[in-house]
């Protein structure tokens, strides 16, 4: 239960007004609990979905959108937004990382954060007119948080300081690498039974794969290792790239 609850207290925006351990059971817990978190995000998605699906499907995207923020707390978005303003500064490692821990957002920031949002309401409007949508809203948002386990346990931290530094100290790898695996696999074959494709299930699975090696390469790169910030711009790209990559290959339908 500690677990579960510390996933909501560092990763959405419910108040969990608790002091909790944190241990290494407890931190790898979180870990392992945060895909469930993403399920339960998706659900407030696909419930706003069918909710709204009444409105006009760029109203009922904003509110899907918005409702997403809100169960975040703007999280992962703002994450999203501080690596746009570090990476296109073009400055070093160590610059880029200050750059990330501003709270003051610039001029590239802003642009990337309004591309990233564009680009999910227009993801969202696709959804709403798919059969069985609901199921992509639900399934990405557990995926990518799952996917993000994979890349937070297989890249070093780029500071010797932070939580993601102090999380790092206290995790068991093989428990939450296992976790995510199973997690991923169940909620790709799940996906795939419903829409009766094997291919989906591929399709899935191999982008997951191809971008955490990529996002892994890149980050160490460009701003030597793991952050938290990276963590949370992992996720929304992730999800953005998911859910693009799954409406391409169910629109054609291979």
């Amino acid at each position: 239960m500690s677990s579960i609850l510390l996933a909501l207290q560092f990763f959405t925006s419910l108040p969990v007004r608790k002091e909790l351990p944190l241990g290494k059971n407890e931190v790898s817990g979180m870990y392992i609990a945060l895909p469930l978190i993403g399920g339960g995000i998706g659900l407030l998605l696909a419930g706003t979905a069918m909710v709204f699906s009444d409105f006009n499907s760029f109203l009922a995207a904003m509110l899907i959108l918005i409702a997403g923020i809100i169960a975040t707390g703007g999280l992962h978005v703002d994450g999203f937004a501080d690596l746009g303003d570090a990476f296109f500064s073009y400055q070093d490692r160590e610059k880029r990382l200050t750059i990330m821990e501003d709270p003051r957002l610039g001029a590239f920031g802003t642009l990337s954060l309004l591309v990233l949002l564009g680009l999910k309401v227009g993801l969202f409007m696709e959804i709403l007119g798919m059969k069985h949508g609901w199921v992509l809203l639900v399934a990405v948002p557990i995926l990518s948080r799952a996917a993000m386990v994979f890349y937070f346990v297989t890249t070093e931290t780029a500071k010797q300081s932070g939580l993601a530094y102090f999380f790092k100290q206290h995790f068991l790898r093989k428990r939450m690498v296992a976790a995510a695996a199973a997690v991923s696999l169940l909620t790709a074959v799940g996906v795939g039974l419903l829409y009766s494709s094997l291919g989906i299930i591929v399709v899935a699975l191999l982008t997951l794969i191809i971008a955490v090696l990529f996002y892994r390469s890149w980050t160490v790169k460009h701003f030597g290792g793991v952050t938290g910030d990276l963590c949370g711009a992992f996720i929304e790209g992730m999800e953005v790239l998911l859910w693009l990559v799954l409406i391409v290959y169910l629109s054609f339908g291979i």
